[in-house]
């Protein structure tokens, strides 16, 4: 999904109308241990560009600092850092900023970054870009790291059908792109695949994914936005709410809260009770969309000397662990016991093919 719009940190206006100045950049603590062997002419910087959420959005942005933090580890020699974009309009200086830098890797966090991506990095084709969520056709110095979170999202509408107590389920989003699509295409199949198992009549509020029409509310980071939304779903009858908003579903998770245990959230990207643990109580799960891991092993490629080929990139899927279920954390008593082991039965099915999942909305 696109990143959270929220938490913006603020990046200052240099001479010349760049976004990117150094105060402006997280760099990450020094923290190379003595004698590890690592210099500064053997550095590798890894350089990121946060979409609009700013870096501790609770969902995307954190997702992939977490990854370039993780590589660090890996690779002593790793040198990461971030510029945030506060306006669509920072994209490309802060890119450009990087490439001046001369970034060894230069991460773009988001497909709405795509265009400026193919930009810069066909201005400077002896530079090493990824993308999140994205790809840039005939650019093989841009990485591009995609997730088929359809199949993620039909396992967690699946567990929601069979969860809700009312036989009233929603989903919204922030905004009506194909990364945030995509999870509402999965979740309302798997609503309709627990209903053809079950003969049920489970109802999806919020998304129609024939039409490819439903709820959004605009916005990545207005919790008040969520919580209005959330309530009106809640009136009409809904218990179980996959917000697809970032910090706008929060609003949600505090409709949630305010329920008495009647509404629970399926929360996105990263693990809810790892992200907004103030939320736990009401995360029946998450959509995990592995970011971190792929970020990781991108930065670790690179700064090992390994080539990053933009041809066929990284699609997680649910076979090499891409997506996933979060645990259920404070659910896990609550779920009914063959429930859990008919979610797992289906995931396997849906790895070995056996259950097919699609979306016009998912990674080509």
């Amino acid at each position: 999904m696109r990143p959270v719009r929220g938490n913006r940190i603020v990046a200052i206006l240099a001479a010349g109308g760049l976004t990117l100045a150094a105060a402006a950049c997280g760099d990450a603590p020094d923290d190379t241990p003595a004698g590890s062997g690592s210099s500064a002419a053997a550095a590798y910087k890894a350089c990121m560009v946060t979409d609009t959420g700013g870096i501790d959005d609770k969902s995307f942005n954190a997702s992939a600092w977490a990854g370039l933090q993780a590589a660090k580890t890996k690779a002593s020699n790793v040198d990461p850092k971030y510029v945030a974009s506060s306006a669509e309009a920072d994209y490309e200086p802060n890119l450009r900023g990087f490439v001046t830098q001369k970034c060894n890797f230069t991460l773009a966090v988001g497909g709405l970054m795509i265009d400026a991506t193919k930009k810069i990095a066909s201005e400077n084709t002896s530079s090493q870009f990824g993308i999140v969520d994205g790809a840039v056709a005939g650019a093989s110095n841009v990485y591009p790291m995609q997730f088929a979170t359809d199949e993620a999202a039909f396992l967690a509408g699946y567990l929601a059908a069979g969860y809700s107590k009312t036989k009233k389920v929603a989903t919204f989003g922030g905004m009506k792109l194909p990364t945030v699509a995509i999870f509402m295409d999965g979740f309302v199949d798997g609503v309709k695949y627990y209903n053809e198992q079950k003969k049920a009549n489970v109802q999806v509020l919020g998304w129609d994914k024939a039409k490819q029409t439903g709820s959004f509310t605009d916005d990545f980071a207005s919790p008040a936005k969520g919580k209005s939304l959330a309530n009106t779903f809640v009136a009409q009858g809904a218990d179980v709410i996959l917000p697809v908003a970032g910090g706008t579903g929060l609003g949600a998770a505090e409709v949630a809260q305010g329920s008495a245990g009647k509404v629970s959230i399926v929360w996105v990207d990263q693990d809810g009770c790892k992200s907004a643990a103030q939320f736990c109580d009401v995360f029946l799960t998450t959509v995990v969309k592995n970011i971190t891991d792929a970020v990781e092993k991108a930065v670790v490629s690179g700064a090992t000397g390994q080539p990053l080929a933009a041809t066929p990139g990284y699609l997680g899927k649910l076979e090499n662990d891409g997506v996933s279920l979060a645990p259920y954390n404070n659910f896990d008593s609550k779920i009914d016991a063959t429930l859990k082991t008919e979610v797992e039965t289906l995931k396997a099915d849906i790895v070995s093919g056996k259950v097919k999942v699609e979306s016009t909305n998912a990674p080509k």
